[in-house]
């Protein structure tokens, strides 16, 4: 019987025939070459498969799947399925990595034995062809290139950040013992944002190498730029809660700081939205967090003023004094950034104000 590789590589593809020989070819060419190389064609309507068939031929470590058209999730899933190496990892279509990735990854994984190893990535403007440094994860500057455990030791990094699940490396094992899969919703929107809470709660061993393994191609066509998607970031947390209730209810001390996270995405979405979509959203957005005042599932504690302010902003959207703090911050803003430098100082007095002398039914306010 063949040995199982060292690890299984994902790569989900969808219409990516602009990007996909560099993303393969960083692969092909890892320092670590005991590895599977998962190919998942979501029912590409271009050269892709044609391109995937192609290194097929002449690498015996490819692994084609050819499926209709069904979304990131079920693509994910079915590459997860036929994984048969020791270790998980995953690498966008459109994205490529540094030559020792994967060696890096293992290396530290088997070091440490550890269930999760982590990395750095940098974003690649696609237009300017410019770099820039990826989002900080937050982990403790004590706890990186270490051994720990995010839920006991630092389980805001379960939430926080890019979820970037592209650096890292899975326990296979893990995956499976946990039952840690993908939502299985339409499109590629957000999946990975409730893939990343679940893999960082059912790590007992987790290692942070700050050390930059891959390039996120920012182009105009990232899944992530969709404004018809307009609830996707709702079912991806909603699909975490599930997962987190079956399978970690002893985390439920942590609901709190996962609300947080919640409302920094929903926020995140209202931006990128406009016209009608972005009214539907902001009826569900008020809805679900006038719920979660209401059975004190939030804590200021994990806010800034800012964002308690914005929080209550959309809490009680016809509330006259919120109009008109919004407007002031609106005319306040732009001539912070030319003119006069203590505008933000003004608007955060106020804020500050404001907070102060509100108080609402059921809301921890210290």
């Amino acid at each position: 019987m063949p040995t199982k590789p060292k690890v299984s590589i994902l790569v989900p593809c969808y219409n990516v025939e602009k990007y996909l020989k560099e993303c393969l070819d960083s692969i092909v060419n890892q320092t670590l070459q005991d590895i599977e190389i998962i190919c998942i064609n979501d029912g590409s309507t271009d050269s892709t498969l044609d391109i995937i068939k192609g290194y097929a031929k002449k690498d015996k470590r490819f692994v084609v799947i050819d499926k209709k058209n069904e979304g990131y999730g079920k693509s994910m899933n079915r590459g997860l399925d036929k994984a048969t190496g020791e270790y998980v990892g995953i690498v966008e279509s459109d994205d490529w990595i540094e030559p020792d990735a994967f060696e890096t990854l293992y290396t530290a994984a088997k070091t440490n034995k550890a269930d999760l190893v982590k990395a750095d990535f940098v974003f690649f403007d696609n237009d300017t062809r410019k770099e820039t440094p990826c989002w900080s994860i937050g982990i403790a500057k004590e706890l990186q290139n270490k051994v720990f455990c995010p839920t006991e030791q630092n389980p805001e990094i379960m939430w926080t950040g890019h979820p970037s699940i592209w650096t890292c490396l899975y326990s296979n094992k893990m995956l499976t013992d946990r039952h840690i899969r993908f939502a299985e919703t339409p499109g590629a929107a957000f999946q990975d944002m409730g893939f990343k809470p679940k893999t960082f709660a059912a790590a007992k061993r987790f290692y942070y190498l700050p050390k930059v393994i891959l390039h996120y191609r920012k182009h105009a066509n990232n899944s992530d730029k969709n404004n018809g998607k307009i609830f996707a970031v709702c079912d991806a947390h909603d699909d975490t809660d599930q997962w987190l209730y079956d399978n970690r209810r002893d985390l439920s001390h942590l609901n709190k700081m996962l609300n947080q996270c919640r409302f920094s995405n929903y926020v995140w979405n209202l931006r990128r939205l406009s016209g009608q979509p972005k009214k539907e959203f902001r009826k569900r957005f008020t809805a679900e967090f006038k719920t979660y005042y209401e059975a004190g599932h939030l804590d200021k504690t994990y806010f800034d003023d800012k964002a308690w302010l914005k929080l209550l902003s959309v809490i009680h959207p016809y509330n006259p004094i919120y109009p008109i703090i919004r407007a002031f911050f609106s005319i306040i803003s732009p001539i912070y950034k030319t003119r006069i430098r203590y505008g933000y100082k003004v608007s955060y007095l106020l804020g500050t104000i404001l907070l102060r002398k509100t108080k609402l039914t059921g809301v921890t306010h210290n």
